[in-house]
């Protein structure tokens, strides 16, 4: 049997240690995972009182349409239900957009680093990705329009950026859509969406009726806490969507995650909570990373990148070996680095000391 030449040189994402498994390794009781950017306070309580009774006729397929959530995903984002697609998680839409517009001789531009699946996706599909280096941890958007020729499909463009949790102004993702020829389908992936507060925040739903050949993506993974029932979706014009549908799996959302997310939605006071929490958190962590001297991103999501004097892999250790999951910036590009996603008040206490504890070990020349 013969797979494609390219799988041969890609491998397999690498999640970040789970829990279970740094209990067992370090022989710990309690461990606080803030490496993948979830909501460390959970999901909503209408969820938790309903999912229950969501646990019956598993025996039957879910709503291939739909229909429920994409109803009331439309009515929330006042969208015409047409211009919604549903993936298992906003990862899928990604993987249906590379499936439906990419293949060999077209080519696909991205910033570098950022989220890892549009590169993936789209090496397996063929095309060719051209990556432009992050400056300062911002896309560097001349360069990424740049390179657009008559065989480019997709321009990918996240905000704020995984992972450096920068955000893209109003004004800057305008000239992009402006100069952006109408053969580039533009993804603008907003799966830290709830979390932006920045008053220069560029509205993309409104943007919509304007630029035919945009799409926003968002999911219920992060601010809404459904990392584990996998729903997102794309808004974009019906053309663009009826488009796509035809690469979509017909069964790709459960009926319990369709069913979750219409619950979670409906529950915006625990967004609105738990994200002005997550705001007041990352504000301490700043003010810890200024008191200490260590650079950082300005992030407009729910974690911080760190720059370190150490290695980020020798950090990643040290917490690890506190109870501390953490994401080493070693394996996202950008050496000497952690993303740091924001915890709760107690664990983000907790882990500042831990931090300042060893930099202080590393200052005195201890190991």
């Amino acid at each position: 049997m013969k797979a494609k030449d390219i799988l041969k040189e890609m491998t397999p994402y690498k999640p970040g240690k789970q829990i279970e498994e740094v209990k067992k390794e370090y022989g710990l009781n309690h461990i606080v995972k803030l490496a993948s950017n979830e909501n460390p306070h959970g999901f909503s309580d209408r969820v938790k009182e309903e999912l229950p009774k969501l646990i019956a006729n598993l025996e039957i397929y879910p709503d291939g349409y739909a229909a429920a959530v994409r109803q009331k995903v439309a009515d929330f984002l006042h969208v015409d239900q047409e211009q919604l697609i549903f993936g298992n998680g906003s990862d899928e839409v990604v993987q249906i957009i590379c499936r439906t517009f990419l293949e060999p001789g077209s080519n696909t531009i991205m910033a570098a680093p950022t989220f890892p699946q549009y590169r993936h996706n789209a090496l397996i599909e063929g095309a060719e990705v051209r990556e432009v280096p992050l400056q300062e941890g911002h896309h560097d958007l001349n360069e990424m329009l740049a390179q657009i020729d008559e065989f480019t499909r997709v321009l990918w463009i996240c905000t704020p950026n995984n992972p450096t949790g920068v955000h893209i102004d109003h004004q800057s993702l305008t000239d992009v859509l402006n100069q952006c020829p109408d053969h580039v389908l533009v993804v603008l992936d907003e799966a830290y969406y709830e979390y932006l507060k920045a008053e220069d925040a560029f509205d993309s739903l409104a943007a919509l009726e304007k630029y035919p050949n945009l799409i926003v993506l968002r999911t219920f993974s992060k601010a809404y806490g459904l990392a584990g029932l996998r729903i997102g979706y794309g808004v974009s014009s019906k053309e663009i969507i009826q488009t796509l549908e035809p690469a979509r799996e017909p069964f790709n959302t459960s009926t319990i995650a369709q069913a979750a997310a219409i619950l979670a939605l409906e529950d915006q006071e625990f967004i609105k909570k738990t994200t002005e929490e997550n705001l007041r958190n990352k504000q301490a962590l700043i003010e810890f990373c200024d008191y200490q001297g260590m650079d950082y991103y300005p992030s407009e999501a729910n974690f911080v990148l760190i720059h370190l004097p150490i290695s980020g892999d020798e950090m990643f250790e040290h917490l690890l070996s506190k109870g501390f999951i953490v994401r080493s910036g070693e394996a996202l590009g950008l050496p000497n680095t952690i993303r740091l996603t924001i915890g709760k008040k107690d664990d983000m206490i907790r882990i500042q000391d831990e931090i300042k504890g060893k930099l202080a070990k590393v200052a005195s020349g201890e190991q």
